[in-house]
């Protein structure tokens, strides 16, 4: 598969949406180490503690190479005179209104953020003309796909929830944007991610902050799940690798279990761990790293939720010579280690 690496020059510019959020930090945190010049955009939103996300951004802002811009996303002519200072090589899209359940109970915040915010980043992308344009998707646009692992030329038709549904919609207008200018775009479908600095509204951090509180957990579907954990610097690692993976325009049929659109510049990558992962095994993995077992609160399926999700990674794998893989014991283990670190100091 064809792979049209951008210059290696120390000196390129990426705009990063969402670097006090907890990927955008560590994506940020990676291409600063690696020589990048990196400017952050967040809106510092309420979903949870915004003193996480300053946290984030204060150790980010010690480098020397990092510009940070508070701002929402919905507000095109800031992001556009950010964009147009700061003249980006690469535009990596993380920022969305984020979270499957929060979604039932308030849906026009991710029209708002993923749909108008979405389509303002990549007017700024198309009117910059950068190199690469690259976009958060997620998972959860299988949906009600039966067939596992998940790969990315299956169709993915039937979303449950408006969060997947925003998302789909994303990726439907960058492909529209690919073909139309030209613009090199990757989409990136993350599988369950977990790690150092996660979101207190994610599974791992609500299960951990309840052990050590003494207070029981939620288990829906029975533990009758299955997901595929990704280790965020297992994630970041890719995004960073997929950012010299630009899609082209094919001059003939893309080979055999490549995304890449007929008529774009356009491919869909999913990042996961490869690995599907009883819940039970998950909660297994916390009790052994914190030391204290859980009290399980057992409950039927959630809704808008789905039974297993498993990503396919050798689209991944092709492009970049790279798979995540580190352990579910492991990846926990530095979680929880992160979290007490992290009260001790607070």
């Amino acid at each position: 598969m064809a792979v049209t690496p951008i210059s290696s020059s120390p000196a390129r510019r990426v705009l990063i949406t969402g670097t006090a959020g907890f990927i955008g930090f560590h994506l940020a945190k990676l291409l600063l180490a690696e020589g990048f010049r990196v400017c952050g955009y967040d809106g510092m939103t309420d979903y949870y503690d915004v003193r996480l996300k300053q946290r984030r951004h204060a150790m980010l802002l010690q480098a020397a190479d990092f510009t940070a811009i508070e701002g929402m996303l919905e507000d095109q002519a800031l992001f556009d005179r950010v964009a147009d200072d700061f003249r980006p090589d690469v535009i990596v899209h993380l920022a969305a209104q984020a979270g499957v359940r929060y979604s039932l109970e308030n849906p026009r915040a991710y029209i708002d953020s993923n749909i108008v915010g979405s389509f303002n980043v990549m007017e700024a992308a198309r009117r910059l003309e950068v190199a690469h344009l690259l976009m958060a998707s997620t998972s959860s646009v299988y949906g009600a796909n039966e067939e596992m692992p998940f790969i990315e030329t299956e169709k993915a038709d039937a979303q449950l929830t408006i969060y997947a549904a925003t998302k789909k919609a994303n990726e439907s207008m960058a492909h529209s944007y690919a073909h139309l200018w030209s613009l090199p775009t990757t989409m990136f479908r993350f599988f369950t991610v977990y790690g150092p600095w996660g979101r207190p509204d994610m599974a791992l951090y609500k299960f951990v902050d309840a052990i050590f509180g003494g207070r029981p957990i939620d288990i829906y579907n029975q533990g009758e799940m299955y997901r595929d954990f990704t280790y965020v610097d297992d994630l970041v690692r890719g995004i960073r690798l997929l950012i010299d993976a630009v899609p082209e325009r094919p001059s003939h049929r893309p080979a055999a279990g490549d995304s890449l659109s007929r008529v774009a510049p356009f491919r869909i990558v999913n990042i996961g761990n490869g690995q599907k992962v009883k819940l039970l095994d998950f909660v297994e993995a916390i009790e052994k790293a914190v030391g204290i077992p859980a009290k399980r609160h057992m409950m039927e399926m959630q809704k808008g939720d789905v039974p297993a999700t498993w990503a396919d990674s050798a689209l991944l794998q092709s492009l970049t010579g790279y798979r995540p893989e580190t352990d579910i014991e492991e990846g926990v283990a530095k979680f929880v280690e992160w979290y007490r670190d992290y009260y001790r100091n607070d």
